[in-house]
């Protein structure tokens, strides 16, 4: 599930929106108020449960071949890492991907990691259902791993070269 030209992703597990309108969410970094929204290169980030914690690490061009094999492997380019509690949550999940136009959007940092409008946003068709998260996953040659906890192999990712991103962190078992 990726945006079509001129198009945004937001994802939900409410098939039910018809229009978006901005708010601060409950576990807002910024302060406005935003419609949220996710390009190509980050929907795979999205395809989870919303709740899910999810630590993720993907190569780039000056990511360091040793930092590749030693936590994604040898001919792996990104990979996803859920705890093993998530499993059944994330089988049973359906999710729905609404396409937004990109006009309506700006990046919200210079990383591009998300774009946000600050008007209302209406949703150039109706939610469409994402599938069976695993297959995307599969479909997209996009390694998902299960672990007991997230935290070791977070540990080692942010201090590497590699690209990363961890969302619903605060869900995730305790540190040991």
């Amino acid at each position: 599930m990726r945006p079509g030209p001129g198009e945004l992703l937001h994802f939900s597990e409410d098939p039910t929106i018809t229009v978006f309108h901005p708010h601060i969410a409950p576990t807002a970094r910024e302060a406005g108020a935003y419609v949220w929204a996710v390009d190509t290169h980050h929907s795979p980030s999205y395809w989870f449960p919303r709740q899910c914690p999810r630590a993720m690490a993907w190569t780039t061009p000056d990511t360091d071949p040793a930092d590749a094999a030693r936590l994604l492997g040898p001919t792996i380019t990104r990979v996803h890492v859920i705890e093993y509690d998530w499993l059944p949550t994330l089988q049973t999940t359906t999710l729905y991907a609404y396409r937004l136009p990109a006009a309506a959007f700006h990046p919200i940092h210079e990383d591009g990691h998300a774009y946000v409008a600050t008007t209302t946003v209406e949703p150039l068709g109706p939610a469409e259902p994402v599938g069976d998260l695993l297959t995307t996953h599969r479909d997209a040659a996009i390694e998902l791993r299960l672990t007991t906890t997230l935290w070791p192999w977070w540990d080692e990712v942010i201090t590497s070269t590699l690209a990363f991103s961890g969302i619903r962190l605060r869900n995730a078992r305790p540190r040991p």
